[in-house]
């Protein structure tokens, strides 16, 4: 059976370096043989997480989305922008949302016992290490299991053009598929 991954960045930003190099994962995580799923988070249109806005509204639609998503694949693929030291509030607003309760489902089922690979694009030389071990520690905080090898991508247009980022991308790419089995 194949693995089921869900690839995502946490850019909002249309020619962003993370998605690129998210959905570069994903296109060496087909050419193994697993189905994955390509998400970008603007197309939830989800607003900033408020519990008040919640309780009057409910769980927005695009966070049902996300968490219909999430439940239906085995595991991630995700790359986050760095800003100041830490992943981009995009995602940490997604994931809020996804981990917000729903009737019918247990805590964190769109969490628990899965997967992540991750990594990280920047056009500086640092490559946005910074963010990782802050979504490392977010998404083992609810229940994912994220795989020990992690990428980030330092000087992301000439690494996305002349090769250095499918090299570290197949390593994540690897260790996920492995686990995944």
């Amino acid at each position: 059976m194949s693995s089921r991954l869900l690839a995502f960045s946490g850019s909002l930003r249309q020619e962003s370096f993370n998605t690129q190099l998210v959905f570069l994962a994903a296109d060496m995580a087909e050419s193994r043989g697993a189905v994955v799923t390509r998400l970008k988070l603007q197309d939830l249109n989800l607003p900033m997480f408020d519990e008040d806005h919640e309780a009057a509204c409910g769980l927005p639609a695009g966070a049902k989305q996300l968490k219909d998503l999430m439940r239906s694949h085995d595991g991630f693929l995700i790359s986050t922008p760095e800003y100041n030291g830490f992943m981009s509030g995009a995602l940490k607003n997604a994931i809020d949302w996804a981990t917000r309760p729903e009737e019918g489902h247990p805590p964190l089922d769109c969490f628990s016992g899965k997967l992540a690979g991750i990594m990280a694009a920047s056009p500086g030389g640092l490559g946005g290490i910074r963010g990782l071990p802050m979504l490392r520690l977010l998404l083992s905080n609810i229940g994912v299991n994220v795989v020990g090898t992690q990428y980030a991508l330092g000087h992301a247009e000439a690494g996305m053009q002349d090769g250095t980022a499918e090299k570290g991308v197949q390593k994540v790419v690897n260790e996920v598929l492995r686990m995944a089995q």
